[in-house]
This record gives C-alpha cells, structure tokens and sequence, in this order.
C-alpha cells in the first residue's frame, strides 16, 4: 500500500506541472478526498456529541450525496463488519422495558406538524383560548411543557427524536425526509401494534424500520400537500375522519377489535395542516390560527370517540406535541426559539394531574406570564425525552438507541414505578456506553487504552449494585438520584469514546493540510512563477535515502494500525501524510535555490503582499460568522484604483468600480431570513436588466456588428426577461386570491429553467455578446426564483463583474504588459497562442483573492443559504406548490448557483484577457481554499449549543467543498463561454 501512495504522488507531482484542466481537477478531487476522508472520523465527534446512541460517521460507497457523504451515520454495533444483519443483531443490545404493570394499555400520539408553542398556549386579546379544549387539559386534568426540539428543525428529525429518542443526522434529507438512510428501533416498533394517519412523508419510514407488519398507515396522496390550495386544514380533517371511520369499522371487524383490545397499542395522528398553512399564509396569518381551533375540536372529539370506544377504562394515554414550529416568516430548519420551542401536553392513564405553585418557577424566558400559566407547574423537556415517557406509559421498551431522559414529573404512580422506569432508563443508556466501549477496547492496544474514568467495569457493577439494594430498602429517591447520575456519567462516556482518536486523527489532519499546502505553493514556484531557477532542479532525482526513509515510516504506521485492528479508514488517515510530505521534500533542490535567491526579489513587496493576503483571508473566515464583513471587504475593494494610481490612469472605470463595490456592499447587510415577499423588487431587477443590457448593446452595435440573427435573440431574450419579470408578480397575484399557480406561468417558468444553459450556447462567441447573452439567460431564471431584494443582486453583481474586466485591462498596462488586445475584438472560441501565455506575477495572487472573494459574496451575499436551510416555499412558486423536496431543493440550489456562475465566466475572462494559464490561477484559489479551511478546522467546536457546533462544522464542508465545485464550475464556464450551438447556417461576417 505504502508503495501506492507513493506511485499516486508521484503522478500528482507530474500532473501539477505538465497537466490540462481535466487533470488539475483530478488532482483536486485527490485534495478533497485526502482532506474529507480524515476528516470523516473527526466531524462525528463534534457534530453529533449529542447523538450518544449512535456509532461513528462512515461514507457511503459510491456515494455521490453530497449530505450522504459529510453526515450519513449509523446505531452503535456489535459487530462493525455485519452491518447488513436484522435490526437487533446489528444493535447487539436486549431492548430494556419495566416488568411493573404500566398504568396505560394503549397511547395517543398527536403531532401537530409546525405548531408553535405560543400559538398554542397565548390567549387571545379577549382572555379566551384559540384552543380551548387542549387549554382545560393543561389547567384541569395533565401535565404540560414546552419540548426543545434540535437543529435542523425540519419534520422528519423531530419525529425521529420523538418517536425513537435520538437526534437524526441531517443526511436523511437526501432521501427527501421519507426513507431511512439507517434503519433504528422506534417506540412504534416495540409496540404489539401501532397504527398510523397522516402525511406519506413521514408515516412509511416507521412502518419500513419496524420488524414484523404490526406498523400500519394511512397516508393521503402526496399531491395534496399543495401550498396554493384554497384550505391546507383539509389535511388534519380528512385524518380525523380516516380514524373516526376506523374505529367504526372495528365493530365490525372481531379480527381488528381483538387486536385493539390488547396492551401496548399505539395509535399516531400526523396533522400537516398547520405546516403546510404556516408556509403558504405565514404563522399569524388567519388561515393558521383557524387552523389550531380546527385540530384542538378535532383532538377534543377524538379523545370522546376513544374513551366511548374502550368503555371509559381509564387506560388510554395521550401525547399531544409538535415536530417543530416556524418562524413569523413561515420558515423552519434553524435554531431560532419559535422554531425549537413546541407545546408538550400529556393527560389520561399514568399521567399526573395539573399541579398548582404559588412560588415563582424556574423559567425566565417570560413566557409563563405571557400565557397566563404561572399558577401550573411548567415541565420541560428535550424533545427525544418523550420517547422513553411514551414507552414507560404503556409499558413497551425504551427505543435501544434512545438518548431521552425519562420526565418523572410527568408520571403519576408509585415511587416504585418511578424508580423502575429510571433504572430501565439508566441501563438502557449504559447498554450503548458498554458497547461503544468494547468497540474501541477492541481496536486499541492493551497497554494504550485509557477507559473513562467515572465509569470503569468495577464503577458499572458498583452502581448498578447500589440502585437495586436502594430499591430493595425502598429508598426510591436516593435510588432514583443515583441512576440519573449513572445516566449522566454514561452519556458523558458515550461522548468520551466517541472523541477517543481526535487527537491522534486531528494530528494527521494537519500534517496532511500543511503538507499538500506547502507542496502546491513549491510546484506555483517551480513551475508557473518567473523565477530564475538553476537547471539541474528541473531534473532532480528524489534521493534513495529519502524514499527509504518514508517508506519505513509508511510500514511503521501500516503495522501499528494492524495491530489495532484499526479500520481500513484509518489507513488512509494515518498514510497520506507520508508521500505528500515524501513530494515536498523531495523538492528541497527547490526550495534551497529560492531562499539562496531572495536577496533578487523585491522583499518588501512581497512582504506587504502577503500580509494583505492574509489580512484578506481572515476576513473571508470571519465573513462566514459575520456577513457584514463581506459590506467592510467590498469598501476597501473599492479603493483598489485609487491606493494603486489606477485612478489617474482610468477615471470613469475606477469610478464605476468604486460605486460597483460600495451597491454591492449594501446585500450583506440585508436580513439574511425574515424577509418580506416584494414583488415590487423582482420587477424592478427585471427592469434593470432590460436598462442595462440596452446600454450596453446601444454603444457597442457600431464597434462589433452584431450577425441579424444574433441581434434578433438578444431582443428575443430581453422579452423574455420583461415576460420573467412579470411572471412572479402574476403568480403571486393568483396565489392571493387562492386561484392557484397558472398553467401559462408554470409552463414559461419550466421552459426558461431548462433553456437557461443552451440558449447562452447560440449567441456569438465575442467576449461581451457571449456574456450578456449569459446574463440575460441566468438572470431570467433568478427572477422567476426571487421574492424580494435579492432579485436585484445579480444585475449589480455583473455590473460589478464587467467593471472588473475592463479595468484589469488598465491593471494590465500599468504592470508594462504589451500586445494588449481590444476587449470588443476578444472572441473566446479563438485559439489560444500558446507563446503569449506568460508566467506568474505578484499581482495575480491579487486576481486569485478577488475571485475567492466574489465567490464568498455570490455565496453568502443575499443569504441564499439560509433560504435552503430555513426552507420557505414562496421562491418556487412559479414552478410548483405541492411539496416536493428534490424538487424544491433543486431548484433553491440553482438559485444559489447562478451568482457562481456569473462570477467564474467573469474570471474565465480575466484569464483570457490577461494571457494567464488557467490552472496557474486556479492553483492560487487552491492554496487561498486550503489555508482557509485548515483556520476551520481548528474553529470547529465540540462544545456549546447544538447550532453552533453544526454551524462551525457547516463552515468547514463548504470551504472543502469549494475547490472541487469551483474547478468543476470552471469547466462548466469554460463551455458555456467557448463553445456555440450552430442551429442554421450563418452568413460569414467580417469584423475590423
């Protein structure tokens, strides 16, 4: 193996200097896979701290997920390498349930998908509820609570959390919230039977994860969860009438009324309605708040039908709650409080009763006075928290993955029952610590392996001996005290496994990053600089001794991870390092002869040079916590030309530049959600384009002619912008007045989505034709998916982008180039002459920053990314209303593409005009990206909110990830600029 290594570095080597741009992505592809794969191991440790009851991250193989690769994850096994085994055998845990009688037979599960905890427990401005049966619950006969749910707060984890009791990765949205990236166990699944109404998003991936048929649903079709349709509360109406109509049905069916008369029985009520209305009309809308009064009367005459069902036993138990709630904006998927926070209201068998308090509560947040329930004692809970209480009700085991504490205030029986349940609780959790820890003892030398302290095997017997001698002697409380501190030692031992090998991997992390780093900025040196370099190290051999010394390095660690038993990954991890640094060092030649001739370079130029590059890096690290960092970048951009002499040289360019930067600027200080939909803006972007593009065709025609069929689709693409501009304004006019996305509207916005890459392919080839036909083309798309300002940000952006152009040509003159060629004369189709493509120069590490930075601002300007993550609907209504998440989220993702697009045909023509080889530049952003990413890494955080350790690892995936979507990106551009459609024949024209 090491000798693979070795042979794949020294093609890379070879590669760097000689290779086209198919081969420098190769080599990137190298980069991101050495970079992600040690990686891989360390982003489950800060990640998923929480995630106790789930083994280590592995990649998917032949995934080409992006969420499947970073994020996929799976339950804690015995036996690593039989992953495909059943459920319980790849747990190897024994499911833990209370031998008690529980005090419920059968449990009532309610989801009211989107439901916020105040809409709910506020009372209107005359004193009365909204909800006034769920109201008398919580004052009369239950206990309540406000669930914290986690990060994303998207449908599909939260029922994860509630209903198996752990926080699932984010990977599952790659099967759109429907289908198990990883099988689990489930409350649903322990139960004898479960049956289930509701949204076909949701219900199938509890019925395919259970083992045996005892899981049923009942699912409406999933073109009814339309976000234009007239009332989205039909949803909730039809799964009231789907289980009034069952429960009828049973009387006359002895087969289904046996099986609804045994214990353990879960009966589940998904309510999408009120998502659905909260993304259409907004949380305060009215068609929302009619919506709770709707499911509070439905769940008010369901609980009748039950109780009449089952005789008035007394054995039923209900849960009513939410998955999520949604901002004012009518979004969810982030960390604010109106989407974590969600109403938890729990009565009937088994269930304490309301409990008055005179004393101030622990809450702070004001809200026990803003509902007017400060007189009852306010339970909270983490949302994976009511699984183990659904389980402990009727009396089935908690989920084996589950990392839920058991609520005991929410209990109402005997001291003894408590103390059981919280015992069961405790070796449930401890189950999953003990596994994880022979897992790791197994692959860890003897003499090497540091057990966690608290919980050592004798510390396991010990506690566990004590908490049943403390049952015995009916010491209920110490008893119970003592395995919530076994739960929390075992959880702080879950994550001290799971953290087991940072250190050692993150030393491997850096020494791979600075490595490769450091041998991309030899290879720049060697091989694209102008440099005075002495022959011989342009032919020198790696030294034999040198090879040797690797390579015995290489086996070192090859046998030190076998006798680990460590897994194959680790090979990668650990070896990588050895031939890269094996390449650097082998041009140590290199390296001398440059230190010998630094006295010939301008030093201090270099100095301030890399200090700015510096200074601008931090910025871009520090842009990703803070965007208004991209408006103080974008100012001192701005005053490039004038700090440089451009100025004098070029003063309306410079000017123009100047005023490009400064409206540019404005966007990030914008709110990145919460925005309010202004159509207004959408078609005043539209106008803008129109405006400009006129400006530019106007001057121009007399300079370059344009062929009779270019001129006529540059006007047929200017209609079309003004027919885009007015389509959204169209849409959500109808949308108002519920008549639904037109057809005509739908139809334009399909065809301009699937034209807006070949349509730029039939214009002209010169350099300005092709780029407007690209920004026309670009632009209608973008129109159709905006909703307010951000429309505007394209048209500034490649006003900005064409100022660019034009003034590096200044730059260009001022650096002493000769032969520049007329920017109007440039047609990117042409041939490059090899002998005028020149070498490296110091200011192209400045061309390479600008492009860096403009993609950051393509990036995080508007705040696409939060629309993606705090999905909100409204910017695909022209396309389609019914939910749809790959559609959805493909076409957001093409939203937030089009800027890169704009920004890298930009620099693709920079490249051209400036002589430069592309991979020269490109090599540049390459070490720009590593050096980022390696200040990532190290701000990645295990410690904190789950939000921020999602968000600092978020920041690192997308710096990775950057390199290889921009040198794919580039190849893209470089088609979309040079290459044309030929549909007729032309007649041949003659440009002076």
């Amino acid at each position: 193996m090491q000798s693979v290594c070795l042979y794949v570095m020294s093609g890379v080597a070879y590669m760097l200097k000689t290779g086209s741009r198919w081969s420098i992505m190769l080599v990137v592809c190298l980069n991101m896979t050495i970079t992600r794969n040690i990686f891989i191991k360390m982003q489950h440790l800060y990640r998923y701290m929480d995630y106790c009851a789930l083994e280590e991250s592995k990649l998917i193989k032949g995934s080409i997920n992006y969420f499947s690769l970073y994020f996929r994850l799976h339950v804690v096994l015995t036996d690593p390498q039989n992953e495909d085994d059943h459920l319980f055998s790849v747990h190897g845990m024994t499911p833990m349930a209370t031998l008690l009688t529980p005090p419920a037979s059968r449990l009532v599960l309610i989801v009211a998908d989107g439901l916020r905890a105040d809409s709910l427990f506020a009372l209107l401005p005359n004193g009365s509820s909204r909800a006034p049966y769920l109201r008398s619950i919580v004052e009369e006969k239950g206990t309540w609570g406000v669930s914290h749910t986690r990060v994303p707060t998207e449908s599909r984890p939260g029922h994860v959390a509630l209903i198996a009791g752990f926080y699932e990765d984010v990977s599952a949205v790659a099967k759109g919230w429907k289908e198990n990236p990883v099988e689990f166990d489930s409350v649903f699944n322990e139960s004898r039977h479960t049956w289930s109404w509701g949204s076909p998003d949701i219900l199938p991936m509890f019925a395919k994860g259970a083992s045996g048929d005892h899981v049923s649903t009942h699912t409406y079709p999933a073109a009814e969860e339309d976000f234009a349709s007239t009332d989205a509360s039909m949803l909730d109406s039809w799964v009231f009438t789907q289980v009034k109509l069952f429960f009828q049905s049973a009387k006359s069916n002895s087969a289904l009324m046996a099986s609804l008369l045994q214990d353990k029985n879960v009966f589940f009520l998904h309510l999408l309605g009120l998502d659905t209305n909260g993304h259409a009309h907004r949380p305060m809308s009215q068609e929302y708040l009619n919506n709770i009064g709707l499911v509070d009367s439905g769940v008010s005459e369901l609980v009748s039908l039950v109780e009449d069902f089952f005789g008035h036993d007394g054995r039923t138990a209900y849960v009513f709650t939410s998955d999520h709630g949604m901002t004012n904006w009518g979004s969810h998927g982030a960390g604010h409080p109106s989407e974590t926070l969600t109403p938890l209201v729990v009565w009937g068998a088994g269930v304490q009763s309301p409990h008055k308090v005179t004393e101030s509560q622990l809450y702070h947040d004001g809200y026990l006075q803003d509902w007017k329930l400060e007189h009852l004692r306010r339970v909270d809970v983490n949302q994976a928290d009511i699984a183990p209480l659904m389980a402990s009700l009727i009396g089935v085991p908690i989920p084996v993955n589950s990392v839920g504490v058991l609520p005991l205030l929410y209990l109402n029986n005997t001291d003894r029952f408590k103390a059981e349940c919280m015992y069961t609780n405790a070796i449930q959790i401890l189950e999953q610590f003990k596994m994880k820890m022979k897992q790791k003892k197994e692959t860890t030398l003897s003499f090497l392996f540091t057990p966690y302290k608290p919980l050592t095997q004798p510390k396991q017997a010990e506690f566990i001996h004590k908490a049943r001698i403390l049952m015995q002697l009916e010491k209920y409380g110490e008893a119970i005290s003592l395995c919530q501190s076994l739960i929390s030692h075992a959880l702080e031992g879950l994550i001290y496994y799971h953290t087991y090998d940072r250190f050692f991997l993150g030393c491997s992390v850096v020494l791979g990053f600075v490595g490769w780093t450091s041998y991309v900025v030899l290879v720049i040196l060697k091989t694209h600089a102008s440099l005075n370099m002495h022959p011989d190290i342009l032919t020198q051999n790696p030294s034999p001794t040198l090879l040797r010394l690797c390579l015995s390095v290489a086996v070192v660690i090859g046998v030190f991870l076998l006798v680990q038993r460590s897994p194959i990954t680790y090979y990668v991890y650990c070896l990588l390092p050895v031939p890269v640094w094996y390449s650097v060092l082998k041009e140590s030649k290199t390296l001398k002869d440059l230190i010998q001739s630094a006295h010939s370079f301008p030093l201090w130029k270099c100095f301030g040079y890399f200090v700015l590059v510096a200074f601008g890096i931090e910025l871009l690290v520090v842009s990703f916590f803070h965007r208004a960092m991209l408006t103080v970048g974008l100012a001192a951009l701005s005053l490039w030309p004038m700090l440089t002499g451009l100025f004098g040289k070029a003063k309306f360019r410079s000017l123009s530049w100047f005023l490009g930067c400064l409206c540019l600027a404005a966007f990030p200080l914008m709110p990145v959600v919460g925005r309010e939909a202004n159509i207004n803006l959408v078609t005043c972007a539209g106008l803008l384009t129109l405006f400009t593009s006129s400006c530019f065709l106007w001057p121009s025609h007399n300079r370059t002619p344009l062929h009779p069929s270019d001129k006529q689709q540059f006007i047929i693409q200017m209609l079309h912008v003004a027919v885009c501009a007015y389509v959204p304004s169209s849409t959500h006019s109808s949308l108002q007045q519920k008549q639904g996305l037109p057809l005509l509207n739908q139809i334009i916005s399909w065809a301009t989505f699937a034209s807006s890459i070949l349509v730029p392919l039939m214009s002209s080839t010169r350099l300005f034709h092709r780029l407007l036909s690209i920004l026309l083309s670009l632009t209608a798309t973008y129109l159709l998916l905006s909703t307010g300002s951000e429309a505007l940000f394209p048209p500034v952006l490649s006003w900005l982008m064409f100022v660019w152009i034009n003034i590096e040509q200044e730059a260009m003159i001022a650096e002493g180039f000769s032969g520049r060629q007329e920017l109007s004369t440039i047609d990117f189709s042409a041939n490059i002459d090899i002998s005028k493509i020149r070498q490296l120069k110091l200011d192209d590490i400045r061309r390479s920053y600008f492009f860096v930075f403009f993609i950051i601002t393509a990036f995080f300007g508007t705040g696409n990314i939060a629309s993606i993550n705090s999905f909100d609907p409204a910017s695909v209504y022209c396309f389609l209303t019914v939910f749809n998440p790959f559609i959805m989220g493909g076409l957001l993702m093409w939203k937030v593409i089009i800027p890169f697009i704009i920004v890298t045909c930009t620099f693709e023509t920079i490249q051209v005009t400036t002589q430069l080889s592309s991979r020269s530049l490109f090599l540049i952003v390459l070490v720009i990206s590593d050096v980022m990413a390696l200040h990532f890494f190290f701000l990645v955080r295990d410690s904190g909110s789950w939000l921020d350790i999602g968000t600092s690892i978020s920041h690192y995936v997308i710096v990775m990830s950057m390199t290889i979507f921009l040198m794919l990106l580039s190849v893209v551009t470089h088609i979309l600029t040079s290459k044309r459609l030929l549909l007729w024949r032309r007649r041949k024209m003659h440009f002076p």
